[in-house]
């Protein structure tokens, strides 16, 4: 659970550094959508090292919702009635991970389809041209909505998951407590407020 939530972390961070490549304008983010596809050449032919990333990435997803599973198992299976009263301290990310990683996961298809193949997207899906593609999918409000939503999910996630990495790999101790929770919440914050930024900048004119 913890090594393939630091990967997709990892994945994440690359990824809303990519995105607000956006607000360079059209030639600097088709060219940087272009890159990935050509990314390891001449060693890698077209795509490989782009579909290689995929693979890793769809690996990581896959051990996490099992890891996540099995856990959710042993947790029924350890005490299969409810406290009867909510543990003090326990934070509004921790009690719903388990829906946040619901909704992330509807998030991830949804997104593939909108704007990798295509399939659900608005206006008319434009191969090569990712820019285009960006606006035409923030220009709708169900399009803004489902992003939004999926991002303060991802925030609340990466809170909680970042720390619970820490601890499960043996980082965290008493006195990095407190660090490695600042770290979280900066890290969580810097992601959401990343990613949100290019609805937003759509939505406001910014990028056009």
């Amino acid at each position: 659970m913890a090594v393939s939530g630091l990967i997709m972390l990892a994945y994440l961070v690359a990824h809303v550094d990519g995105n607000l490549k956006v607000f360079f304008g059209p030639e600097e983010f088709n060219g940087y959508a272009h890159w990935l596809r050509v990314m390891g050449a001449p060693v890698l032919h077209h795509e490989w090292g782009l579909w290689l990333a995929r693979i890793v990435l769809l690996a990581a997803v896959g051990a996490h919702a099992v890891s996540a599973y099995q856990l959710s198992r042993r947790d029924i299976g350890a005490r299969p009635t409810r406290y009867a009263h909510r543990r003090k301290g326990s934070s509004y990310a921790t009690r719903t991970m388990r829906w946040g990683g619901v909704i992330l996961g509807l998030f991830i298809v949804w997104h593939v389809l909108d704007l990798t193949t295509g399939t659900v997207h608005p206006g008319g899906f434009e191969e090569g041209r990712p820019y285009q593609n960006v606006i035409d999918t923030f220009s709708t409000w169900y399009g803004n909505t489902i992003y939004i939503v999926a991002m303060l999910a991802v925030g609340l996630h990466v809170r909680h998951g970042f720390w619970s990495a820490a601890q499960t790999l043996g980082v965290g101790n008493a006195r990095r407590e407190r660090l490695l929770r600042l770290t979280a919440n900066a890290l969580a914050l810097a992601l959401t407020a990343g990613f949100i930024a290019v609805p937003v900048g759509v939505m406001t004119g910014v990028v056009n």
